[in-house]
């Protein structure tokens, strides 16, 4: 296996972020707005490049790499290993590796508006006011989910006026709209034919943190999945913090209670003071 190491990195502190999605851009971000001065290296399981991406990538203290999941944890070792086999060490270790749809991906929902965390509320709430503004009336919502993410959605839905009809059972597929219609779906189909009609569609189905990680580096998970954390977003290994959907607190998945940006703001802070606290440890 090959190590990756800079000039410098015995002395710059070293943190290093397995995932890049919203909950560890939110994290580099404020990382970067902090005193912090060593290196931060965002380890991607994408192999393209958005621009939110490349807008990290650019700054002088993250290294991203794209194509590089982690897939092992040495936590003795401070050093994780990527699917090519990859190795970096690590000062402190963040997983933000997600969640991902417990069932198979539902026929048309692409044309569904969708909410899994708490992130999402804007972006559906604009939805919902386009909508209105086109049919000129309330619209009548299908909701598709169970759990907390779908509790939350009916009231993101009923604050902005939406008529929400909730269904537990899930469809067979969407049913899509008339041809240059700005409202893409129409309703959903069940498996023995019948239908529910509305004027949008929203999936808040449960959800799977993706905590595969967690076996190798030995960490406490929830028993319905997800990595367990602590208020100060800490593990059950030291030196190991977990952020976004990966993350579950009090049993919940983390993005189902706290913002993206909110988490990353604390979570910062407590990687700092654990960051400047190693010298001193070290030399007491």
């Amino acid at each position: 296996m090959s190590s990756v190491t800079t000039p410098d990195s015995q002395t710059r502190p070293r943190i290093v972020i397995a995932g890049a999605g919203p909950a560890a851009q939110a994290l580099v971000r404020q990382l970067t707005r902090t005193p912090f001065a060593g290196g931060i290296t965002v380890l991607s399981n994408r192999d393209d490049a958005p621009a939110e991406l490349l807008e990290l990538a650019a700054l002088p203290q993250v290294s991203l790499r794209f194509g590089q999941p982690v897939s092992y944890i040495d936590p003795d070792g401070q050093r994780v290993t990527t699917a090519d086999g990859l190795e970096f060490t690590y000062d402190q270790l963040v997983i933000a590796t997600g969640s991902s749809p417990a069932g198979a991906p539902l026929e048309g929902a692409g044309r569904c508006l969708s909410y899994s965390t708490i992130d999402d509320a804007n972006g559906l709430g604009e939805a919902v006011k386009d909508v209105t503004r086109v049919l000129g009336r309330r619209p009548l919502g299908i909701l598709v989910g169970t759990g907390t993410a779908a509790g939350q959605a009916e009231a993101v839905l009923r604050a902005r006026g939406v008529r929400p009809v909730r269904t537990t059972l899930r469809p067979a597929a969407v049913v899509p709209n008339l041809a240059g219609s700005m409202l893409p779906a129409a309703g959903v189909i069940f498996e023995d034919g019948s239908s529910m009609n509305g004027d949008l569609v929203v999936l808040a189905e449960e959800r799977i943190a993706r905590d595969a990680l967690s076996v190798s580096a030995g960490l406490k998970t929830a028993p319905r999945g997800g990595i367990v954390i602590g208020e100060d977003f800490r593990t059950s290994v030291p030196g190991i913090w977990a952020i976004g959907d990966a993350a579950v607190f009090d049993g919940v998945r983390l993005g189902l209670l706290v913002a993206a940006a909110s988490a990353a703001s604390v979570c910062a802070s407590q990687l700092l003071r654990a960051t400047l606290s190693e010298p001193l440890a070290d030399a007491a």
